[in-house]
C-alpha cells in the first residue's frame, strides 16, 4: 500500500461550499433566537423598570406624557410616606416569617414524601401518588372556605399558624423531589448503606438529603415565592391591620376610585428586594433542580 492511498480524501469544492452554507445558516438561526430572547427579556423587564422609576418620581411626572424611564427630579418622598403612614416593615416581617416557615414545611414534607414515593414499593403507591398529583389541579378557592372553618375551629385565625395552615404541603414539590430521587440516587448506594448497618433515618439525613440539594434549593425558591405572593388566604385569615402580609397591605393603596401610584410603587419596589436576593442566591440550584424533573424514568 503506497502513501498516496493512505491519504484521507480531501473535500471537494461543492462540499466546502455546502459546509460554509450550513455554518452560516446555523449562525443566522442562533442570532435570530438570541435577538428574539433579548426582545422578550426587555418586554418582561420593562414593567419592573417603570415600577422602580415611578417610586422615585413626583405625582406630576408619573402622569406626564410621554413617560420617562429615568426620573427628572428624583425624590424619596414616596418611601418616606410609606414608612411613615403604614406599618410597611411590620407587613414585610409578617410575610418573611410566613414565607420562611412555609418554605421549611414544604421542603420537609416534599423531601420525605418524594423519597418514599421514589424508593419504596408498596401496593397502593401509584394510587396515592396519583392522588397527590391530582390535588395540583384543584384551585385553592375550592377548599379555601372549608379550610377557613377549620382554622376557626382550631382558634388560629389572625395568627401566623392560621396562615401556615394552607401552605404546609406542595404537590408539585413532592413530584419534583420524587423525580430527582429516582434519577440522582442509585438503589445500589442505599442497599450498600443498609448492608453496612445504617438505619433508614441515617440514610435519609446523611445520604439522601445531601444528594438532593439542587432539587430542594429549587423547591425552596418556588415555595418562598408561593407564600410571599399569597393574597386570598392571608386576606381571609388576617383580620387586623398589624397582622397583614405585604400583599394584603399593598391592596390598601388602592381604593374604589383612586390609586396612590407613588406610595404603591415605592412599597412594591421594596417588596421585590427579598425575592431577588433569594433567587440570586439559589439560581443554580433552581435551574439544576427543575432541569432534572422532566427526565424520563
Amino acid at each position: 500500500m503506497t502513501m498516496d492511498t493512505m491519504r484521507p480524501l480531501e473535500p471537494t469544492a461543492e462540499e466546502l461550499a455546502e459546509g460554509r452554507r450550513l455554518r452560516r445558516k446555523k449562525k443566522l438561526t442562533n442570532l435570530s433566537i438570541d435577538a428574539f430572547l433579548i426582545v422578550v427579556s426587555i418586554m418582561m423587564l420593562l414593567p419592573l423598570v417603570f415600577l422602580v422609576a415611578n417610586a422615585f418620581k413626583t405625582p406630576a411626572e408619573m402622569l406626564s406624557w410621554p413617560p420617562t424611564i429615568i426620573p427628572r427630579d428624583p425624590t424619596i418622598a414616596n418611601f418616606s410616606a410609606v414608612l411613615g403612614d403604614t406599618p410597611l416593615l411590620r407587613w414585610i416581617g409578617n410575610s418573611i416569617a410566613f414565607a420562611v416557615l412555609s418554605t421549611i414545611a414544604i421542603v420537609a414534607t416534599s423531601a420525605i414524601a418524594g423519597y418514599v414515593f421514589g424508593k419504596f414499593r408498596f401496593r397502593t403507591m401509584n394510587i396515592l401518588f396519583a392522588l397527590f398529583l391530582a390535588t395540583a389541579i384543584v384551585p385553592f378557592e375550592v377548599y379555601m372556605i372549608p379550610l377557613y372553618f377549620q382554622a376557626k375551629t382550631l382558634g388560629i385565625l389572625n395568627s401566623l399558624w392560621g396562615l401556615l395552615l394552607g401552605y404546609l404541603v406542595m404537590s408539585f414539590g413532592i413530584f419534583l423531589v420524587r423525580q430527582n430521587v429516582i434519577h440522582s440516587i442509585p438503589d445500589e448506594l442505599l442497599e450498600a448503606a443498609r448492608i453496612d448497618g445504617a438505619g433508614e433515618f441515617w440514610i435519609f439525613f446523611r445520604i439522601v438529603l445531601p444528594l438532593l440539594r439542587g432539587a430542594l434549593g429549587a423547591l425552596a425558591v418556588l415555595a418562598f415565592f408561593q407564600a410571599w405572593t399569597a393574597f386570598a388566604w392571608p386576606m381571609i385569615v388576617a383580620t387586623t391591620r398589624s397582622s397583614y402580609t405585604i400583599e394584603v397591605g399593598l391592596a390598601l393603596f388602592q381604593t374604589g376610585f383612586t390609586v396612590d401610584l407613588g406610595r404603591l410603587s415605592a412599597a412594591s419596589a421594596t417588596v421585590l428586594i427579598p425575592s431577588i436576593l433569594l433567587f440570586v442566591l439559589l439560581r443554580r440550584n433552581f435551574v439544576q433542580g427543575v432541569a432534572s424533573t422532566g427526565l424520563k424514568e
